[in-house]
C-alpha cells in the first residue's frame, strides 16, 4: 500500500536513533526547569489560528469543525490561559510530538506529518530570559554533538521601520516576506510600483543589507529611527550583551514567519547544512501574557546529529521463561522463544544475528543449546 504524500514510515534503526535524541533533547530542557506537558492532537478549529488555512480539518460527530495539531506555540498557550492563570511565572514548560499540515511547507520539517521538541518560557519579557533562550538552544544541540551557529533578528524592528512610514497592512506584510527572503530584486519591484520614498527606499535597502556579526547593530543605529524602531533594537542589543555578541549573526531584516511573533526571534543552522533546525522568538498572547520559546525539527536533527548512540545489551534468545527473566535481570535484552522447532529457532537467530542463548541460569552458544531443546 502507497503511503500519503509527505508521511513516511520509520524502521528500526531509525527509530531507535530518534528516540535517543529526543530523550536527549528532553533531559537538556529538563535540566534548565522546564516541565513536560502533553497536549491534544485534536483542536477545535480556529480562523485565526495562523496555520488554519493548512490545517487538516475534519467534522465530528456533531457537526463541530476540529483540526489537526499543526503548531505547538497557540496550543500551549490555550493550555495556560485554562491550567495555569495565575501562574507561577515565569513559567517553563516543554512539549513534544507531531504536527500534520496539508501542504508541505514546515520550517522545520517538509514532511506533512513530522515531530517537533520545544519549550516555552511564559510570563516574563525580559532581556535575560530571551538570553536564556538562546542559551539553552545551544546548549541543547550541543548535547547531541550539533555544532549550530545562531541567527537573531527582531521583527519589532522591522514593524517599527514600516509602520512609522505609515505604510498600508497589506504592503507592510509583503515588505516582511521580501526583507526576510533577501530579496533584493522583490524590493525594488514592491517600492517602485508604490511609489515609496526616497528615504524609506534607502532605509529599507540598508536593512536588507543588515546581516552580519556585531557590527550589525551599529549600522543600524545610523538609520533615522523612530522611538519604537530605537526600543526594540535597543531590546536586541542587551540580549546580545547577555549572551555574548561575537557568538551570534544578527539579521535585521528577519521577518515573523508566524504572525504572532513580535519580539526577537532565532533561527539555528548546523555547521555545513542550509536548513534550519531549530526557530522560535517572542510573541504576546492574545490575553496580552508574554511569552517566547523555541522548536526543534526532530527529522532535520537526526540528518544533522552526530551519530553517538549508546551500545545497546546483547540480545539472547530465552528458551524458557525463566531463562528470560534471569537475562532482563541482568540487563541483557531476551526474545522469547516461540516454537520448539529447532531449525527455525536457529534460522531466525541467524537472521537476527543471536548468538547466545539463556535457559534458567545457564547462558551458553545457541548451538550448544538449542539441539537440547525437545523437538
Amino acid at each position: 500500500m502507497i503511503l500519503p504524500q509527505g508521511t513516511r514510515d520509520v524502521l528500526p534503526p531509525e527509530w531507535a536513533w530518534r528516540e535517543h535524541l529526543r530523550r536527549k533533547v528532553s533531559a537538556s530542557f529538563s535540566a534548565w526547569g522546564y516541565q513536560g506537558v502533553e497536549l491534544p492532537a485534536l483542536e477545535l478549529q480556529n480562523p485565526q489560528h495562523p496555520q488554519d488555512a493548512r490545517a487538516f480539518k475534519l467534522i465530528d460527530r456533531g457537526g463541530e469543525v476540529l483540526a489537526l495539531r499543526s503548531e505547538f506555540t497557540t496550543a500551549v498557550q490555550r493550555l495556560v490561559r485554562l491550567r495555569f492563570p495565575g501562574g507561577p511565572f515565569p513559567l517553563r514548560l516543554q512539549y513534544g510530538g507531531r504536527l500534520w499540515l496539508r501542504t508541505q511547507a514546515s520550517e522545520l520539517g517538509r514532511q506533512r506529518e513530522f515531530t517537533q521538541l520545544g519549550v516555552e518560557l511564559i510570563g516574563v519579557a525580559t532581556p535575560q530570559a530571551d538570553a536564556e533562550l538562546l542559551s539553552l538552544s545551544l546548549s541543547t544541540l550541543e548535547a547531541v554533538g550539533v555544532k549550530a551557529h545562531l541567527e537573531v533578528g527582531h521583527p519589532g524592528f522591522l514593524d517599527a521601520l514600516l509602520e512609522d512610514a505609515e505604510l498600508p497592512e497589506p504592503l507592510r506584510l509583503r515588505l516582511h516576506d521580501v526583507l526576510d527572503r533577501k530579496s533584493g530584486p522583490d524590493l525594488g519591484t514592491l517600492i517602485r510600483s508604490h511609489g515609496l520614498s526616497g528615504d524609506l527606499e534607502r532605509t529599507l535597502n540598508a536593512v536588507n543589507e543588515l546581516y552580519g556579526g556585531p557590527e550589525v547593530l551599529q549600522d543600524a543605529r545610523r538609520l533615522n529611527l523612530g522611538t519604537r524602531a530605537a526600543s526594540a533594537l535597543a531590546h536586541l542589543e542587551r540580549v546580545a550583551e547577555l549572551f555574548g555578541r561575537e557568538r551570534l549573526l544578527f539579521d535585521l531584516g528577519m521577518s515573523r514567519r508566524y504572525r504572532y511573533y513580535s519580539g526577537f526571534t532565532f533561527r539555528a543552522y548546523a555547521e555545513g547544512s542550509p536548513r534550519q533546525i531549530l526557530g522560535g522568538g517572542r510573541y504576546e498572547a492574545e490575553d496580552g501574557l508574554a511569552g517566547a520559546g523555541f522548536a526543534v525539527g526532530l527529522e532535520r536533527l537526526t540528518e544533522v546529529a552526530s551519530r553517538h548512540l549508546p551500545q545497546e545489551p546483547e540480545v539472547v534468545l530465552a528458551l524458557d521463561a525463566a531463562g528470560a527473566e534471569h537475562a532482563r535481570s541482568n540487563g541483557l535484552i531476551a526474545e522469547g522463544s516461540w516454537t520448539d522447532d529447532v531449525t527455525e529457532l536457529s534460522r531466525y537467530a541467524a537472521l537476527r544475528g543471536i548468538r547466545r542463548g539463556v535457559r534458567g541460569q545457564t547462558f551458553g552458544p545457541l548451538s550448544e543449546l538449542l539441539p537440547e531443546v525437545t523437538a
